[in-house]
């Protein structure tokens, strides 16, 4: 039982949350150790910081909240459709979401907050890109909604009831790649500092490049 996911939903669901593994690992270390990738804790370090009425801090993490929200406001406006499927303008998406990483890394290194912004404006991009399939949904920048499912799957294990075990694979290379992303941004920013974004902005300018030529094949078969 389960949702049947294209191959191509399966490598862009790992690559992408390998990627933002990486860039919330290099955001992490070097934005004053606040995540970028989702907003629970920065919501939460933001009501802290009003009620301790530190401006610079309130400032910094009202705009990583409010970048993200307009990279998926611009996921909105580019990719427009509620569910996956092939479309150019995915393609579209991944190009701006890698030159918003590129310009991140430009600006970490000149140790600008607005930095962490693109960072986060680009992880609000592509969660935004990345939502639902046959049902499934897809989120690549956070991990709860992941564990949440598992964890359901369990509980249902327990009691002897039908698993989606197509979802629950599809959570659990979610998971274990946005871990291994983690590791590789932890890895590569003590080596290569703010310089470190450029890998995952590399990574997503292929992955885009890989889907354009998915793509082309795929409408090529079809017309055939």
């Amino acid at each position: 039982m389960g949702v049947q996911l294209p191959r191509w939903v399966w490598i862009g669901a790992g690559a992408l949350a390998c990627v933002a593994g990486m860039v919330n690992a290099v955001g992490f270390l070097g934005f004053e150790h606040q995540a970028v990738t989702h907003l629970t804790g920065t919501t939460t370090l933001l009501g802290a910081a009003i009620a301790g009425e530190d401006l610079r801090a309130a400032t910094h993490l009202a705009g990583v909240a409010l970048a993200f929200m307009i990279g998926a406001a611009l996921s909105g406006a580019i990719v427009q459709d509620a569910t996956l499927r092939l479309g150019r303008r995915y393609g579209v998406a991944l190009a701006l979401e890698s030159a918003l990483l590129f310009a991140s890394a430009y600006l970490f290194r000149r140790e600008a907050v607005s930095g962490a912004w693109l960072a986060a404006m680009a992880c609000g991009l592509q969660n935004g890109m990345a939502t639902t399939f046959s049902g499934a949904v897809v989120r690549t920048t956070h991990l709860s909604g992941m564990f949440t499912d598992l964890g359901i799957g369990l509980g249902h294990a327990l009691r002897g009831l039908p698993l989606q075990r197509r979802r629950l694979a599809l959570c659990a290379l979610i998971i274990t790649a946005f871990l291994i992303g983690g590791v590789l941004g932890a890895l590569l920013f003590a080596r290569m500092g703010a310089d470190a974004l450029l890998v995952p902005a590399a990574l997503t300018g292929l992955v885009g490049t890989g889907y354009a030529i998915y793509r082309h094949r795929a409408i090529g078969a079809a017309q055939a």
